[in-house]
């Protein structure tokens, strides 16, 4: 049958199916085994529709491992790059069952000839090319489902399956670094402890190491290298790589039965076959002209707007067909919650200009299974226009890059940004009201998995990426960060002092948020990679957590922990709603705070040498949750101090509250560390003393009329 595509076993044989609308000739290729030279039997797909080729055979079993030899025109110059000699990957192929290894057969062109990639390689690459393995598809989901966390209630936790357990002490040994590992006993109570809801995986996706990379030592360690969009990645299987999928379910529906979601980041944007310099390890030799976007004016060279050679073709029907079949398969038969786009940007291009109606987002929209799940954008490129933040659908939510340059500006000390933080704060409404959206569309960041962590971010001024073997031109110079005195690592109290502060109020900051907050996984414990702002290649301790904790990391663990309980009891930081204006008696959600005592003006917010200030957040007006329950909560007063000196705040009085009487302000525990005095409780008027680079936050303690 000509559908579903990829390698369908039906409990008597196994179904094959390869879309290539320009091939003469498909051969399937099958393995006995994954260290075999050459395929033990040979079959000429038999049969064409349309541009699917495919065939079926009795008696083949789950693990049987195969690939394809694809033949047709070799042109370059025309974007055809057909070269039966290699043996190719089945894009639909939903497990690796044979790891690429590195040979100069894998390449379509003689990578000794000067003509470069216009030469032909007749080297047979079957002894290296990676294969696809048949897969059965039931597995004991034991009446497993999503939690369905709702999104203004939604804390995620972006990590990497390897680094969050390879150095964990409570983690088995054979399960650190895997699927299992991560869903493991240790693990689960740390989130649960953590006060995260949702678990966010950087790529699980097959995925391929660079040669460049291999030759110099190191590894595609972030993942976003995608040599498979079904096939979860094996090195982090527990018990070889036809295990992957069976860990990969069991490792979801055990964090599913302890109440947390699970997102995977999907890189639909590009493959690892690169540039036309590339490897021919699937799309290349299948179909390129059907998968990658060409150059229309010289097919032979890929256009690349992802920095990495190629970028995937959504416009064509075929590959969207895969993208969704794709995400469909990740959700229906893998139960994941949700996907983070890398370069989503990307995603919404025609051939060149981006466009928000492209025919992605339209089946996104309609679609039954994946417009019910959370969508998340990383809503750039690196093409020209590629910066779209705030751009996107209704249906998505969006990595905030204005909110993470914000906060981090903000609390390096620079000057003038007052307002712009006072509407990071309050959910970027001018990013996202106007088209309909709410404050859950802003996914609130202060650092990810690509840049400083947070540990770095106050301990750095510049990268320190040599050990990526790049002589430190990779990664980010904008990195906004400060070091407090000392570059890097230092004893001095002070210092220390300064960045605990400087770490407390980013953190503080973003879980106070309207939005979505996302920890970077390991700023928690402190984790340090010795500034290097793009650890992509470094598959070691620089990236792997380490859990052995010193008293002072002990004590910012319990302060994270702490504040998203906190968060979680007090639904004003998290409205489903954008904080409104006055209503009929002159009430509004939010009024911001000038330190002498009164009200901010239009003329405050463009004076730079204001650098302190706060907000009243008010609790006393009835809001609705997700399901209709009417929400009432207290009435706080945050206040933010990004000057290098203490400075002092004239407290709200009683009549700005609007909740009842006010009979005093007191200090909310956890963020109670680092203030001047011990003292937690003021009279409404009152002088609060705020040490330099501190945030804290109040409670109105009421007497009702």
């Amino acid at each position: 049958m000509p559908y579903p595509r990829g390698a369908t076993w039906d409990g008597i044989g196994v179904n094959f199916a390869l879309h290539s609308a320009h091939a003469d000739k498909v051969e399937l290729l099958l393995f006995e085994n994954a260290n075999d030279d050459r395929p033990s039997h040979v079959f000429e797909l038999p049969e064409q529709t349309g541009p699917m080729w495919h065939g079926y055979i009795v008696n083949l079993r789950p693990g049987q491992l195969y690939g394809y030899r694809v033949y047709g025109p070799y042109n370059p110059e025309a974007g055809q790059r057909f070269n039966p000699n290699k043996v190719l990957l089945d894009p639909y192929a939903k497990a690796i069952g044979r790891p690429l290894s590195w040979d100069s057969s894998l390449y379509g062109y003689d990578t000794s000839d000067a003509r470069a990639d216009l030469s032909f390689s007749d080297e047979d690459s079957a002894p290296y090319a990676p294969l696809g393995a048949v897969v059965e598809e039931t597995f004991a989901w034991q009446r497993d489902q999503s939690p369905g966390i709702p999104w203004e209630e939604t804390v995620i936790y972006e990590t990497h399956v390897k680094g969050a357990t390879q150095r964990h002490p409570d983690v088995p040994p054979s399960l650190r670094g895997t699927y299992l590992g991560l869903a493991s006993e240790p693990m689960i109570d740390h989130f649960k402890s953590l006060g995260i809801t949702t678990v966010q995986l950087l790529p699980v996706h097959a995925k391929l190491n660079d040669h460049f990379l291999v030759q110099k030592g190191l590894t595609n360690y972030w993942g976003y290298n995608t040599l498979a969009y079904f096939a979860p990645e094996p090195s982090y299987a527990s018990n070889g790589s036809i295990s992957a999928v069976r860990d990969f379910k069991m490792m979801v529906r055990s964090l599913h039965a302890a109440g947390l979601e699970v997102i995977i980041d999907v890189v639909y944007n590009h493959s690892c076959e690169g540039s036309e310099l590339g490897p021919t390890l699937s799309f290349r030799g299948i179909d390129n002209k059907t998968y990658y976007k060409l150059n229309p004016d010289q097919k032979r060279y890929h256009i690349d707007y992802t920095g990495t050679g190629n970028t995937l073709d959504p416009g064509d029907p075929y590959v969207l067909q895969m993208i969704m079949d794709s995400l469909r398969y990740w959700v229906e038969e893998m139960h994941v919650d949700g996907f983070r786009f890398d370069l989503a940007s990307t995603l919404a291009r025609e051939l060149y200009d981006i466009d928000m109606l492209a025919p992605f987002f339209k089946i996104i929209q309609q679609d039954p299974v994946i417009s019910q799940v959370k969508l998340i954008a990383e809503p750039w490129d690196v093409g020209p226009g590629g910066y779209q933040v705030g751009g996107f659908p209704w249906q998505w939510a969006e990595w905030n890059g204005r909110y993470r340059d914000s906060v981090r500006s903000f609390w390096r000390g620079d000057r003038g940004q007052n307002g712009e933080i006072a509407t990071r704060v309050t959910g970027s409404s001018d990013l996202y009201e106007r088209s309909g959206r709410r404050p859950f569309a802003s996914i609130n960041f202060i650092t990810a998995h690509d840049g400083f962590t947070l540990e770095d971010l106050v301990s750095y001024e510049e990268k320190h990426n040599e050990a990526n073997m790049e002589d430190n031109r990779d990664g980010h110079d904008h990195n906004l960060s400060v070091n407090c005195g000392v570059e890097g690592p230092s004893e001095d109290p002070v210092v220390l002092a300064c960045r605990e502060r400087r770490k407390r109020s980013l953190m503080g900051m973003m879980l106070l948020s309207q939005g979505v907050p996302m920890i970077l996984g390991g700023d928690e414990l402190s984790h340090t990679r010795g500034g290097n702002n793009n650890p992509y290649c470094q598959d070691n301790e620089t990236t792997w957590y380490d859990w052995n904790l010193t008293p002072r990391k002990e004590k910012f663990l319990e302060f994270v922990q702490g504040l998203t309980a906190f968060r979680k009891r007090h639904p004003s930081f998290r409205r489903r709603h954008f904080l409104s204006g006055p209503e009929g008696k002159g009430i509004s959600d939010a009024v911001w705070w000038h330190p002498d005592g009164r009200e901010m003006n239009s003329g405050d917010w463009d004076n730079s040498h204001l650098t302190t200030f706060g907000f009243i957040l008010r609790g006393v007006l009835s809001r609705k949750n997700g399901r209709g329950t009417p929400v009432r909560d207290d009435t706080f007063f945050v206040v933010m101090n990004q000057n290098d000196e203490q400075r002092t705040v004239h407290l709200p009085e009683n009549e700005h509250v609007m909740d009842g009487t006010c009979l005093r302000w007191v200090v909310v525990p956890e963020l109670r560390e680092g203030l001047a005095t011990a003292q937690t409780r003021y009279a409404p008027g009152g002088l609060l003393r705020l040490p330099g680079h501190t945030l804290t936050a109040m409670r109105a303690e009421i007497e009702s009329d």
